[in-house]
């Protein structure tokens, strides 16, 4: 027979306020939505407006965009789809966690379609495996919630910080994406059109109110991260747009070496089967274009994080390919590089020779065949280290990644270098670097390393991170395995004197 568990109903037949309050909580410290903290602080966002009343009226797109992703005032979702992709997004994980971690739990949240505000209802269990039906009310309130609304109760404000998320399907240039999952001659994970990501990420608006951050921060990301910034409060963040071979058909070829001209350009036959990654297949491919408009998935991941807690700090950053970097932005900004030399050239031609190197063996056929090698292993260090696969499906489970702070160009700027193997793993190191575990352990690993740092000045290293994944794509976390001291900018000058000049 099918009941409601009776301990969670007050006398009204809604569950208590503190019942429901208990299973916010719950669910945000489940194994499902440990490594979401976007959807963490979304379902807190909105739970939090159930308890404080005001009807699903009041809570419109708009709100949640400025108040829970600290969008400008001038934010328009007719334009920007971040709400409603996340509210999608939070659906899925609430349903993925009732059917696992959550299967037993006495009440079940939803968020009925068309509507913002979550329901709450007494779950209907069923012996081990409940079937739960629950009908919303008209308003998308639940009776649970209408009896909420009326209680208040004082809980805390939504604290945005980087989104530390899982790894997934992001539905910006989705039949680019499919084009371009055809043709298996290009690696770096999957990839999304460069054109979407400039228009929803070109540098989010500083949240109202906030600063830049200091050095003394109580928040160890923020100090960590204003201290790089120093007095730049627009710093460049630039992702890898690599060049592809377009043809007829939309099939993408990769396109490693040689001379490219402009994106839409045509291709030279021969310059395009010399220097294609697959010379056979574009021999048959007939008419080629230049196209550089693709970029991973986990680099857009990575740009939310950034963007999302510089703007916590009061700074916006400016967002652009890897190819638009200028001279200028190298002397007037500190520059974050996301992606390995593979993919990313402003990284290939700029990142500082440490301890730790990106290598592919095979400049044609990389397909997770590349590694970082470490020239120099301490004890319990490997001497390189690759892209890790279960040996029964070969699915990947584990990337590894470099984070490195190295000089720039002039004294008191930066570059940092945050990337991967694969796509996948340039998401675990910026999901590493702007949260606070691992922000803590970069700052005890630089302490316990070898060598001395200059006072005042910005730790320089090199961290190597091992990032671990479901599917092979979905990012679970990331740790910290060892970190190597770069030399000390007054000891060897700045970084890139005798690097190629990347606006060329």
């Amino acid at each position: 027979m099918i009941h409601a568990d009776p301990s969670t109903i007050n006398k009204s037949g809604s569950p208590s306020p503190e019942r429901c309050q208990e299973q916010v909580q719950r669910i945000l410290k489940s194994a499902t939505f440990r490594n979401s903290a976007t959807l963490q602080q979304l379902l807190q966002f909105l739970t939090t407006k159930v308890f404080e009343g005001g009807g699903a009226e009041a809570l419109k797109e708009y709100t949640i965009g400025v108040e829970a992703f600290g969008r400008s005032d001038d934010f328009d979702p007719k334009t920007d789809t971040i709400v409603r992709v996340q509210i999608h997004r939070l659906r899925q994980k609430l349903a993925e966690y009732y059917d696992a971690d959550g299967i037993n739990d006495p009440i079940l949240i939803e968020i009925p379609k068309g509507h913002y505000l979550p329901s709450f209802e007494a779950a209907a269990i069923s012996g081990p495996d409940p079937k739960r039906n629950v009908t919303p009310q008209p308003d998308g309130v639940s009776s649970a919630a209408a009896h909420l609304a009326g209680q208040n109760p004082e809980i805390g404000k939504l604290d945005i910080h980087g989104p530390k998320r899982r790894s997934g399907w992001f539905l910006f240039g989705a039949a680019a994406l499919t084009a371009a999952v055809v043709v298996g001659v290009f690696v770096g994970g999957f990839f999304l059109g460069n054109r979407q990501l400039k228009n929803d990420l070109a540098g989010f608006a500083p949240t109202t109110g906030t600063q830049l951050a200091s050095g003394n921060s109580a928040d160890p990301v923020k100090a960590f991260w204003a201290s790089f910034l120093g007095n730049d409060s627009a710093p460049v963040i630039a992702y890898p747009d690599a060049v592809f071979l377009l043809d007829d058909s939309n099939d993408l070829f990769r396109f490693r070496r040689g001379a490219s001209d402009d994106r839409g350009a045509v291709v030279d036959p021969h310059l395009a089967q010399q220097f294609a990654s697959s010379p056979s297949l574009v021999a048959k491919a007939g008419q080629l274009y230049y196209e550089n408009g693709y970029t991973g998935t986990g680099e857009l991941q990575g740009i939310a994080m950034l963007s999302n807690l510089f703007g916590q700090m009061g700074v916006k950053a400016t967002v652009k390919p890897s190819r638009d970097i200028t001279p200028d932005d190298l002397r007037q900004h500190n520059v974050i590089l996301l992606g390995s030399p593979f993919q990313n050239v402003a990284v290939a031609q700029l990142i500082t020779p440490g301890d730790f190197n990106f290598k592919n063996p095979d400049s044609r056929h990389e397909e997770w065949r590349a590694q970082i090698v470490n020239s120099h292993p301490r004890a319990n260090e490997a001497s390189a280290y690759g892209t890790e696969r279960d040996p029964g499906t070969q699915a990947l489970r584990a990337d590894y990644a470099l984070i490195t702070i190295q000089p720039g160009l002039i004294p008191g700027r930066y570059i940092a270098v945050l990337g991967g193997l694969d796509t996948t793993g340039t998401e675990g190191a910026i999901l590493f670097a702007t949260s606070r575990p691992g922000v803590e352990e970069l700052s005890r690993a630089f302490t316990a390393s070898p060598g001395s740092g200059t006072k005042g000045e910005m730790p320089l290293f090199q961290a190597l991170i091992r990032v671990r994944l479901e599917k092979g794509y979905d990012v679970l976390g990331a740790n910290l395995v060892t970190m190597h001291r770069l030399p000390s900018a007054n000891t060897r000058g700045a970084a890139g004197t005798s690097q190629h000049d990347p606006s060329h």
